[in-house]
């Protein structure tokens, strides 16, 4: 069983950075594929970037060589370093953690507005 709570949400404006983290129970964290998504009203929960045990990553197109994930097994951390931010990306994002099951986090709102 693993729980997920993530931090460091907020208010940016266009073109500033956020870190979101990850903080994750359970024991073997370094065995689970992480990743965020993220949901905005209405819309379905889509990937946001993934990372797998391995250290093997994926972003989805549109925050490529803006967006880093990155983990830390010792501390059972995952982070998202956001930056760049556009209106667009103003969502709730959820951390994630699979290994047989996926388990997620309860969300922190990023909104990115002047």
């Amino acid at each position: 069983q693993v729980q997920l709570v993530e931090s460091g949400g907020g208010l940016v404006q266009p073109g500033g950075t956020l870190r979101l983290s990850c903080a994750a129970s359970g024991s073997n964290f370094g065995i689970y594929t992480v990743g965020w998504y993220r949901q905005t009203p209405g819309k379905q929960r889509t990937l946001v970037a993934t990372m797998t045990s391995g250290g093997s990553t994926n972003y989805v197109d549109s925050v490529k060589g803006r967006f880093t994930i990155s983990r830390d097994n010792a501390k059972s951390l995952v982070y998202l370093h956001m930056s760049s931010l556009k209106p667009d990306d103003t969502a709730v994002y959820y951390c994630y953690a699979a290994k047989l099951r996926a388990y997620w986090g309860q969300g922190t709102q990023v909104t990115v507005s002047s």
